[in-house]
């Protein structure tokens, strides 16, 4: 960690009515294992943080267009994004319409959490 940095983002948590479709999905997407999955609890872990799934049975939603109330998304690189696209979607994720330009893809995980797929060439 940096000696100016406070903390260092250990673990992004992503609230959902149900933990097992939700870990499913990105533990396929994103080639993490599951390495706790309870009815109200899973996590995800990566190369360096992981991702925790908390269930909330009145999670509700989020709906498209958004008109910018979207509190945050995750960006995802990939060398073919309108194959990752379909991939996503066969594993129960939804695309948008409309689609905001042609950058970046928009989809939504099977609780409802936007996130966008982007060429992994763009990310330097």
């Amino acid at each position: 960690m940096d000696d100016t940095a406070v903390a260092r983002l250990a673990m992004t948590t992503l609230d959902a009515s149900e933990t097992e479709p939700e870990a499913r999905f990105w533990s396929a997407v994103l080639g993490w294992p599951i390495a706790v999955l309870t009815e109200d609890y899973a996590m995800l872990t990566g190369p360096s943080g992981a991702l925790g799934i908390g269930r909330i049975p009145d999670h509700v939603r989020s709906t498209w267009p958004d008109d910018g109330r979207k509190q945050f998304h995750l960006d995802l690189a990939a060398s073919d994004p309108q194959a990752a696209a379909e991939r996503c979607v066969e594993l129960g994720a939804t695309r948008v319409e409309p689609q905001p330009g042609d950058t970046w893809i928009v989809l939504q995980d099977p609780a409802g959490h936007f996130f966008c797929l982007t060429d992994e060439k763009n990310w330097g």
